[in-house]
């Protein structure tokens, strides 16, 4: 049982992901991604809407249950499965993070930047809210998320996803070169 709480390696992990666009594709050219599944249920609230979101959103149903599943996966690999090594983080990226302020790298996250205490903070704000509405605005106004674009759109050479993956990496990098040395 010790292959399950091991993270696999890019070489099986890599391939099964990118076997879901062919299967996708096989079922009906369904698109894949996460952000969409928001609109399927506010779509599903009974009551009356904007014409955005009058459609059949039964016919996502599918993408509602693949979102439930990656949280259920998500908290049953890290409650039940969690990798029983401790999280490593590169000498570099230590050293730029400690350079701004950021030094505790024993979770997932820098917990001096995600934290329930760092939301009561104006940088906290800026960071928690104001990122979390430019990655949802952001998401919304190309059409799809990272998942969607980088692995669906890309794999069906849709010219779009190259637009909007491009645009995703480039405002990565201005937020961790430019924007987070400057809040932090």
């Amino acid at each position: 049982m010790d292959w399950i709480t091991r993270p696999w390696p890019w070489w099986i992990a890599g391939p099964l992901l990118g076997l879901m666009v062919p299967l996708l594709l096989w079922l009906g050219n369904r698109p894949l991604g996460i952000s969409g599944n928001l609109r399927h249920l506010c779509a599903a609230l009974p009551g009356s809407k904007p014409d955005f979101l009058r459609y059949e959103w039964r016919t996502q149903i599918w993408n509602l249950l693949f979102a439930a599943g990656l949280v259920l996966g998500g908290w049953i690999g890290g409650h039940w499965l969690a990798d029983p090594d401790p999280f490593v983080v590169a000498a570099t990226t230590r050293a730029d993070l400690a350079a701004i302020g950021v030094t505790r790298f024993d979770a997932m996250v820098p917990v001096e930047i995600f934290s329930w205490d760092m939301l009561g903070t104006a940088r906290g704000l800026v960071i928690l809210i104001g990122g979390g509405f430019l990655v949802g605005f952001g998401a919304r106004y190309a059409g799809g998320c990272t998942s969607g674009h980088g692995v669906a759109g890309l794999a069906d050479l849709q010219i779009g996803s190259l637009v909007a993956v491009v645009g995703f990496f480039i405002g990565g990098l201005i937020a961790t070169f430019l924007l987070l040395p400057r809040i932090w």
